[in-house]
């Protein structure tokens, strides 16, 4: 049940970002046009960009490890037997899980030092607050590390799909077995 409401948040942000990046092509459309076209750049644009990279990457990650599509080799993973695969599988979530907790724990004095501040990007016109951003990586790093620790115990109740290339959520999440499994041409 908690796993479930987790998977559906992870979609809902990860349709907030693309929303995201759909707004952010249009400013970038109209920035160039702008600028090309009329010599009269879009203030800010810059600096919101550059924000915004950061914010729609954090954003997607916990679906990404949801859907076990981490970027991974498998040139160890083919040679190993089945419980030899799990508890590869398990030591990469265990590393993920560390470096996502650190990157929420380590990020926290500077998200609220730019807060206590008002630290911003950009001069003049437009002054984008990176304080929302900082937190943004915090909260999304911690989901990460959720997600992770929620894949091992997805794992280790055989919940998981148990192919050696995608061992995403597909067994636990029917719908979302539908939609990938079509994308691979399977009849899972």
């Amino acid at each position: 049940m908690v796993i479930r409401v987790l998977v559906r948040i992870a979609r809902s942000i990860h349709v907030i970002s693309a929303l995201w990046v759909l707004l952010l092509g249009f400013a970038i459309a109209a920035d160039v046009i702008g600028r090309g076209l009329l010599s009269m750049p879009i203030q800010g644009t810059v600096e919101v960009v550059k924000n915004s990279v950061v914010a729609i990457t954090f954003l997607q990650l916990p679906l990404a490890i949801f859907s076990g599509s981490m970027l991974r080799t498998e040139i160890f993973a083919d040679a190993l037997p089945w419980v030899g695969r799990k508890l590869l599988r398990t030591a990469g979530y265990l590393l993920g899980f560390a470096l996502f907790a650190l990157i929420a724990y380590s990020a926290w004095p500077e998200a609220v030092q730019a807060y206590q501040i008002g630290e911003y990007e950009g001069e003049g016109a437009l002054r984008v607050p990176t304080w929302p951003v900082r937190f943004l990586v915090i909260a999304t790093s911690a989901f990460a590390a959720v997600a992770y620790i929620s894949m091992i115990w997805l794992d280790w109740l055989d919940q998981l799909e148990l192919e050696i290339a995608y061992p995403g959520i597909l067994t636990y999440d029917a719908q979302a077995a539908s939609v990938m499994t079509a994308d691979r041409g399977d009849n899972a």
